[in-house]
This record gives structure tokens, sequence and C-alpha cells, in this order.
């Protein structure tokens, strides 16, 4: 099920203690056009059902990566995309859309998406698997 942008951003927001739905949108916009980066065919085509519209168009047409980063690079990566970011707002932003991203894609789509993820992503969103 598709959740609303309205729902969508208002997770995010509690999750990233956010002060606005703007500064929320703002960390989904990029972690998304981020993750969108480094996944790939149904698996990503299956998690843009699941998102609102207007994520879903931004998972679909990614920022281009040359290489999968790995999960401490994507929170780098994360913080320059974000204009006053630092590694450790970026982590809280990264966390905060990631768990919420995993809510909507479900248990079985989250396991393929992590198989298309380097180690450690698990703990990005925030579903560490055991070893």
């Amino acid at each position: 099920m598709t959740l609303r942008c309205e729902a969508f951003l208002g997770h995010v927001k509690e999750r990233g203690e956010y002060d606005t739905l703007k500064e929320a949108e703002r960390a989904a916009r990029v972690v998304l056009a981020l993750l969108g980066a480094h996944l790939i065919g149904d698996v990503r085509a299956q998690l843009a059902t699941r998102l609102p519209e207007a994520f879903a168009l931004i998972l679909l047409n990614p920022l281009q990566s040359a290489e999968p980063l790995s999960p401490e690079r994507f929170v780098r990566a994360t913080a320059a995309w974000i204009e006053g970011a630092t590694e450790q707002t970026a982590a809280w932003d990264v966390s905060a859309v990631l768990s919420t991203v995993a809510d909507a894609a479900g248990e079985d789509l989250l396991r393929q998406i992590l198989l298309q993820l380097p180690d450690g992503y698990d703990l990005l969103f925030g579903r560490p698997q055991p070893i």
C-alpha cells in the first residue's frame, strides 16, 4: 500500500525530530536520490510503488553513483548534499528517512533491498540483521 505524502513526511519528521515538514522533505529527497542510485530493476520499481508519487519519482531518477557507497560514505554523501549538514546530522537524516522507507517496504522487500546494498545498510534502515 502506498503511503500518502503527508503521512510519509510526518513519519520522517517525527523520527528525525525536525521542526518542520520542509526539513523532513529536504532529507527525504536527498536520501531517496542517493538510495535510488544503489537499487536496480524490480526492487527499485517495487519500492517506488510503496512511496508517495513525488518521492517515487526521485527514487526512479536518482543521483548517479559510480560505485556502491559503503554505509559510511552514504552518510557522508548525504551530508555533502544537505546544506549545513555534518556527518552526525546526516546520519540522523538517513536514519529518519530509511527507517520510514523500511516500514513502507515491508520485510520481504526490505530483504531484497538489503541484498543489493553493501553490508551495514541494515543498521541505516534501523533493521539490524542477524549475522
